[in-house]
């Protein structure tokens, strides 16, 4: 048996005892997707406390809702797509978000400079963070996520033109953020 075969079929005996409620089965299944899920929560989070509680009430909607998995894609997958909707509703409850009406004026066209190789991926995680709460999840959602700007419209309860703004802007931010770290980064003297 192939170890996808083997994963495949362990989560399948974990759905079917989670639709049963057995406790030692979702424990299980919590354990083996709880990291990942993690990470998804913090894209989205102001901090790890807010991931924590994004992650749980994540994962009571799943074992709520376990029984409407129909195995028509991967369950990590759903799941998931759960925990994104979890920090979504989350979001939208907590802020509202406005379009901005000098998206026209901004260079919708700004390229990633060759030297942004030099960032680390902790530093452009920090960054990402950094942004206010609505430019970081339009920004999850559009760039990590795939959702297109109609479906981040429906979910966050806005417009398109609301989302299109909101990304661009993030965008700029962070152009301008990696500009300025690579300027600083350039300009720092070499020790060795």
């Amino acid at each position: 048996m192939q170890p996808k075969d083997q994963k495949l079929e362990l989560y399948n005996e974990l759905i079917d005892s989670c639709i049963n409620n057995n406790r030692e089965a979702q424990y299980k299944l919590y354990n083996l997707l709880s990291g990942k899920m993690f990470a998804v929560c913090l894209r989205y989070a102001k901090n790890r406390e807010v991931a924590e509680d994004l992650l749980q009430e994540g994962f009571v909607k799943v074992f709520n809702n376990i029984q409407k998995y129909r195995g028509d894609g991967a369950f990590e997958g759903w799941v998931r797509r759960i925990i994104v909707n979890t920090a979504v509703e989350y979001y939208r409850k907590s802020a509202r978000m406005y379009p901005m009406k000098d998206v026209e004026e901004m260079d919708k066209d700004a390229v990633w400079e060759e030297n942004g190789d030099l960032l680390e991926l902790e530093d452009l995680m920090k960054m990402i963070n950094s942004l206010s709460t609505g430019y970081r999840t339009i920004f999850n959602l559009y760039v990590v996520e795939g959702y297109s700007h109609k479906e981040i419209a429906e979910m966050m309860e806005i417009s398109e033109g609301t989302s299109k703004s909101q990304l661009a802007r993030a965008r700029y931010l962070l152009i301008d953020m990696v500009k300025k770290s690579e300027t600083v980064k350039k300009s720092a003297p070499v020790t060795e």
